[in-house]
Protein backbone atom coordinates (compact mmCIF):
# COMPACT_ATOMS: atom_id res chain seq x y z
CA UNK A 1 0.00 0.00 0.00
CA UNK A 2 1.54 3.42 -1.09
CA UNK A 3 1.94 6.17 1.46
CA UNK A 4 -1.09 8.44 1.66
CA UNK A 5 -1.00 12.60 1.61
CA UNK A 6 -4.46 14.07 2.66
CA UNK A 7 -5.46 17.58 1.57
CA UNK A 8 -7.86 18.82 3.94
CA UNK A 9 -9.44 21.87 3.34
CA UNK A 10 -12.32 23.88 2.00
CA UNK A 11 -13.62 24.81 -1.51
CA UNK A 12 -10.01 25.93 -2.39
CA UNK A 13 -8.58 22.33 -2.03
CA UNK A 14 -11.53 21.08 -3.68
CA UNK A 15 -11.33 22.36 -6.36
CA UNK A 16 -7.38 21.46 -6.71
CA UNK A 17 -7.89 18.77 -8.55
CA UNK A 18 -9.43 20.52 -11.47
CA UNK A 19 -8.35 19.87 -14.98
CA UNK A 20 -5.69 22.51 -15.90
CA UNK A 21 -3.45 22.72 -13.63
CA UNK A 22 -4.78 22.58 -9.91
CA UNK A 23 -2.72 23.03 -7.21
CA UNK A 24 -3.48 19.15 -6.09
CA UNK A 25 -3.35 17.45 -8.73
CA UNK A 26 0.04 19.04 -9.59
CA UNK A 27 1.14 17.06 -6.30
CA UNK A 28 -0.62 13.75 -7.15
CA UNK A 29 1.71 14.22 -9.98
CA UNK A 30 4.52 15.05 -8.58
CA UNK A 31 4.07 11.99 -6.15
CA UNK A 32 2.81 9.35 -9.10
CA UNK A 33 3.55 5.50 -8.48
CA UNK A 34 5.34 6.95 -5.24
CA UNK A 35 2.22 8.05 -3.19
CA UNK A 36 -1.20 8.80 -3.42
CA UNK A 37 -2.39 12.04 -2.98
CA UNK A 38 -6.32 12.17 -1.50
CA UNK A 39 -8.42 15.16 -1.59
CA UNK A 40 -10.81 16.29 0.81
CA UNK A 41 -11.96 19.33 0.14
CA UNK A 42 -15.06 20.52 0.72
CA UNK A 43 -16.29 23.44 -0.66
CA UNK A 44 -18.52 26.16 1.69
CA UNK A 45 -16.99 24.46 4.73
CA UNK A 46 -15.71 26.70 7.93
CA UNK A 47 -13.28 25.17 10.39
CA UNK A 48 -16.60 24.65 12.90
CA UNK A 49 -18.22 21.97 10.74
CA UNK A 50 -14.89 20.69 9.55
CA UNK A 51 -14.38 19.53 13.06
CA UNK A 52 -17.35 17.43 12.28
CA UNK A 53 -15.38 15.27 9.24
CA UNK A 54 -12.52 14.32 11.11
CA UNK A 55 -13.29 11.27 12.72
CA UNK A 56 -14.77 10.49 9.63
CA UNK A 57 -11.54 11.62 7.31
CA UNK A 58 -9.05 10.83 9.86
CA UNK A 59 -10.26 7.66 12.11
CA UNK A 60 -8.22 7.28 15.37
CA UNK A 61 -6.61 3.79 15.30
CA UNK A 62 -5.79 3.31 11.81
CA UNK A 63 -3.53 0.80 10.50
CA UNK A 64 -1.93 2.77 8.15
CA UNK A 65 -2.22 6.59 8.86
CA UNK A 66 -1.24 9.14 6.03
CA UNK A 67 2.74 10.44 6.26
CA UNK A 68 0.91 14.22 5.96
CA UNK A 69 -1.46 16.32 5.52
CA UNK A 70 -2.68 20.09 4.57
CA UNK A 71 -4.93 21.74 7.05
CA UNK A 72 -6.30 24.51 4.53
CA UNK A 73 -9.57 26.45 5.97
CA UNK A 74 -9.87 30.20 6.72
CA UNK A 75 -11.44 31.86 3.30
CA UNK A 76 -15.04 31.14 4.95
CA UNK A 77 -14.48 31.43 8.38
CA UNK A 78 -13.43 35.12 7.71
CA UNK A 79 -17.09 35.99 5.89
CA UNK A 80 -17.88 38.78 7.50
CA UNK A 81 -21.23 38.93 9.66
CA UNK A 82 -24.36 40.96 8.41
CA UNK A 83 -23.23 40.25 4.67
CA UNK A 84 -24.17 37.70 2.55
CA UNK A 85 -22.03 34.69 3.47
CA UNK A 86 -22.25 35.60 7.19
CA UNK A 87 -23.73 31.75 7.88
CA UNK A 88 -20.03 30.55 7.35
CA UNK A 89 -18.48 33.35 9.76
CA UNK A 90 -16.67 32.04 12.29
CA UNK A 91 -15.30 34.65 14.97
CA UNK A 92 -10.80 34.51 14.45
CA UNK A 93 -10.81 33.31 18.05
CA UNK A 94 -12.74 30.31 17.58
CA UNK A 95 -11.19 30.06 14.19
CA UNK A 96 -7.78 29.21 15.56
CA UNK A 97 -8.81 27.37 18.19
CA UNK A 98 -10.99 24.88 15.79
CA UNK A 99 -7.33 24.87 13.94
CA UNK A 100 -5.84 23.79 17.08
CA UNK A 101 -8.54 20.82 17.62
CA UNK A 102 -7.60 19.71 14.00
CA UNK A 103 -3.82 19.41 14.74
CA UNK A 104 -4.61 18.27 17.91
CA UNK A 105 -6.89 15.36 16.43
CA UNK A 106 -3.87 14.96 13.53
CA UNK A 107 -1.34 14.23 15.66
CA UNK A 108 -3.34 11.87 17.87
CA UNK A 109 -4.18 10.20 14.72
CA UNK A 110 -0.78 9.76 13.97
CA UNK A 111 2.31 11.33 16.00
CA UNK A 112 4.67 11.18 13.19
CA UNK A 113 2.44 12.85 10.08
CA UNK A 114 3.47 15.95 8.67
CA UNK A 115 1.15 18.39 9.47
CA UNK A 116 0.86 21.58 7.23
CA UNK A 117 -1.36 24.78 7.85
CA UNK A 118 -1.87 27.03 4.79
CA UNK A 119 -3.65 30.61 5.58
CA UNK A 120 -6.42 31.56 3.33
CA UNK A 121 -5.11 33.40 0.19
CA UNK A 122 -5.80 37.24 0.13
CA UNK A 123 -9.20 38.80 -1.18
CA UNK A 124 -9.74 40.41 -4.20
CA UNK A 125 -12.28 43.06 -3.23
CA UNK A 126 -12.96 44.42 -6.40
CA UNK A 127 -12.83 40.71 -8.19
CA UNK A 128 -15.57 39.31 -5.44
CA UNK A 129 -18.08 42.27 -6.52
CA UNK A 130 -17.37 41.73 -10.72
CA UNK A 131 -18.06 37.79 -9.92
CA UNK A 132 -21.18 38.99 -8.17
CA UNK A 133 -22.08 41.17 -10.74
CA UNK A 134 -21.63 39.00 -13.46
CA UNK A 135 -23.97 36.60 -11.97
CA UNK A 136 -26.88 38.70 -10.58
CA UNK A 137 -26.69 41.81 -11.93
CA UNK A 138 -28.22 44.58 -10.33
CA UNK A 139 -29.49 42.39 -7.38
CA UNK A 140 -25.73 41.55 -6.68
CA UNK A 141 -24.43 42.63 -3.10
CA UNK A 142 -23.91 46.33 -2.98
CA UNK A 143 -20.65 45.54 -0.32
CA UNK A 144 -17.65 42.39 -0.35
CA UNK A 145 -18.64 39.61 1.61
CA UNK A 146 -15.14 39.47 2.62
CA UNK A 147 -12.38 41.62 2.69
CA UNK A 148 -8.75 41.70 2.48
CA UNK A 149 -8.18 42.97 5.84
CA UNK A 150 -10.01 40.97 7.64
CA UNK A 151 -8.32 37.99 6.25
CA UNK A 152 -5.33 38.80 6.99
CA UNK A 153 -6.56 38.76 10.48
CA UNK A 154 -7.20 35.04 10.09
CA UNK A 155 -4.05 34.09 8.22
CA UNK A 156 -1.77 35.45 11.20
CA UNK A 157 -3.86 33.46 14.01
CA UNK A 158 -3.03 30.33 11.83
CA UNK A 159 0.63 31.04 11.16
CA UNK A 160 1.18 31.94 15.34
CA UNK A 161 -1.03 28.44 16.00
CA UNK A 162 1.45 26.66 13.67
CA UNK A 163 4.65 28.57 15.36
CA UNK A 164 2.74 27.35 18.76
CA UNK A 165 2.30 24.27 18.23
CA UNK A 166 5.57 23.63 16.49
CA UNK A 167 4.06 22.55 12.84
CA UNK A 168 5.06 24.22 9.23
CA UNK A 169 2.88 26.93 7.91
CA UNK A 170 2.25 28.56 4.44
CA UNK A 171 1.41 32.31 4.88
CA UNK A 172 0.03 32.49 0.91
CA UNK A 173 -2.30 35.95 2.51
CA UNK A 174 1.49 37.59 3.05
CA UNK A 175 3.26 35.75 -0.08
CA UNK A 176 0.71 36.43 -2.86
CA UNK A 177 0.54 40.04 -1.97
CA UNK A 178 4.35 40.23 -2.66
CA UNK A 179 3.48 39.95 -6.47
CA UNK A 180 2.12 42.98 -8.14
CA UNK A 181 -1.05 42.40 -10.00
CA UNK A 182 -2.26 39.40 -7.26
CA UNK A 183 -5.73 40.21 -7.48
CA UNK A 184 -5.99 39.19 -11.03
CA UNK A 185 -2.75 37.01 -11.15
CA UNK A 186 -3.61 35.01 -8.23
CA UNK A 187 -7.25 35.16 -8.06
CA UNK A 188 -10.41 34.21 -10.74
CA UNK A 189 -13.29 35.95 -8.96
CA UNK A 190 -11.28 37.45 -5.71
CA UNK A 191 -11.11 34.36 -3.50
CA UNK A 192 -10.49 31.12 -5.49
CA UNK A 193 -7.10 30.22 -7.88
CA UNK A 194 -6.14 30.98 -11.27
CA UNK A 195 -3.62 29.21 -12.95
CA UNK A 196 -1.13 31.16 -11.38
CA UNK A 197 -2.55 30.96 -8.44
CA UNK A 198 -3.15 27.25 -8.14
CA UNK A 199 0.87 27.21 -9.16
CA UNK A 200 2.03 29.22 -6.58
CA UNK A 201 0.13 26.85 -4.21
CA UNK A 202 1.77 24.17 -5.30
CA UNK A 203 5.29 25.65 -4.99
CA UNK A 204 4.92 26.50 -1.91
CA UNK A 205 3.42 23.03 -0.44
CA UNK A 206 6.19 21.06 -2.24
CA UNK A 207 8.92 23.44 -1.01
CA UNK A 208 7.25 22.82 3.02
CA UNK A 209 7.64 19.08 2.12
CA UNK A 210 10.83 18.35 0.50
CA UNK A 211 11.96 20.95 3.62
CA UNK A 212 10.45 18.37 6.13
CA UNK A 213 12.23 15.06 4.78
CA UNK A 214 9.07 14.07 2.40
CA UNK A 215 10.11 15.09 -1.07
CA UNK A 216 8.98 12.76 -3.67
CA UNK A 217 12.68 12.66 -5.90
CA UNK A 218 13.53 10.69 -2.30
CA UNK A 219 10.83 8.50 -2.22
CA UNK A 220 10.79 5.12 -3.66
CA UNK A 221 8.67 3.59 -6.48
CA UNK A 222 5.65 1.29 -5.25
CA UNK A 223 6.89 -1.13 -7.92
CA UNK A 224 10.29 -1.26 -10.10
CA UNK A 225 10.84 0.84 -13.43
CA UNK A 226 10.02 -0.93 -16.27
CA UNK A 227 13.53 -0.80 -17.34
CA UNK A 228 14.95 -3.30 -15.31
CA UNK A 229 12.05 -5.78 -15.90
CA UNK A 230 13.41 -9.30 -16.18
CA UNK A 231 12.93 -12.66 -14.94
CA UNK A 232 14.99 -12.39 -12.21
CA UNK A 233 13.05 -8.76 -11.43
CA UNK A 234 9.69 -10.96 -11.37
CA UNK A 235 10.69 -13.96 -9.65
CA UNK A 236 11.96 -11.23 -6.71
CA UNK A 237 8.93 -9.20 -7.07
CA UNK A 238 7.52 -12.19 -5.43
CA UNK A 239 9.04 -11.27 -1.81
CA UNK A 240 7.39 -7.59 -2.17
CA UNK A 241 6.25 -7.14 1.00
CA UNK A 242 3.08 -4.84 0.92
CA UNK A 243 3.19 -3.26 4.16
CA UNK A 244 6.79 -2.64 4.21
CA UNK A 245 6.19 -0.57 1.57
CA UNK A 246 9.67 -2.20 -0.23
CA UNK A 247 10.48 -4.29 -2.74
CA UNK A 248 13.72 -6.57 -3.88
CA UNK A 249 15.87 -6.13 -6.92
Amino acid sequence: MRPQIILFGDSITEQSFRAGGGWGAALADNYSRKADVLNRGYGGYNTRWALFLLHHIFPLGSAKPPIAATVFFGANDAALPGRNSERQYVPVDEYKDNLRKVVQHLKDYSPTMLVILLTPPPVGEEGRMEYAKSLYGDKAMKEPERTNEVTGVYATHCVDLGTELGVPSINLWSKMQETDGWQKKFLSDGLHLTLEGNGFVHKEVVRVLDEAGVSAAEMPYDFPHHSVMTGRTLRRLSRYNVNSYSYVI
